[in-house]
């Protein structure tokens, strides 16, 4: 029997969630337990290594973008843990200034890609790729990501600050990714719309 497309669709999350679920019971899946911290920063854009569970932003210095206007790695020797998430610095001042006040450089939505908290997807995020706005770090999948972000900074902080707020935040990252992969937002845009979307703005 043929089903319809709300039937096939149904069946896909199922066929996610499951896998989703498997996955995070599995021993080892070191990942997700980086993404997913019991405290208040869960998702995060974390990865573990050496000694440390869940490093944020593969150690960049989250100071840095603002001291230096830079991208920096942080050192291991200069690191803080905050609700469980390790942070490193490029210099002891520098994890200074962020002990002082860890909200002031705490990178919008977890350190995920700005451009895909947009459309409720926890995923991505290079270090290497960011913009300061009104004061707080965003972090972006790239520079395509970046680019069709700031195609209408307004608009998509707006519908990233009510995706994360609604769905994202305190959710595990790896069964929301899966669902609104799935269930996409009624303004969802490919890489490659977004793309020409770009394109046309600039004129090429």
């Amino acid at each position: 029997m043929r089903q319809g497309p709300e039937a096939r669709a149904a069946r896909i999350a199922r066929n996610f969630l499951a896998l989703g679920l498997l996955t995070a019971a599995l021993a080892g899946c070191a990942p997700m337990r980086a993404q997913n911290p019991e405290g208040a920063l869960r998702p995060v854009n974390a990865a573990a290594d050496g000694a440390d569970a869940r490093v944020m932003l593969q150690g960049a210095d989250v100071v840095a973008y603002f001291t230096t206007g830079s991208h920096q790695r942080g050192d291991p020797r200069f690191s803080s843990v905050h609700e469980q998430v390790t942070f490193r610095f490029a210099s002891a001042a520098h994890k200074a200034l962020f002990d002082a006040d860890p909200e002031r450089y705490l990178p919008r939505y977890g350190g995920y890609c700005a451009n895909g908290i947009v459309y409720g997807i926890p995923w991505g995020g290079d270090a290497d790729t960011w913009r300061i706005i009104d004061g707080r770090l965003y972090i972006f999948g790239g520079r395509a990501s970046r680019d069709a972000f700031e195609l209408d900074v307004p608009r998509n902080r707006e519908l990233a600050d009510r995706y994360w707020a609604q769905e994202v935040a305190g959710r595990h990252s790896f069964l929301q990714r899966a669902w609104r992969l799935v269930w996409r937002v009624p303004h969802y845009r490919s890489g490659e719309e977004l793309a020409r979307e770009v394109a046309r703005a600039r004129g090429s």
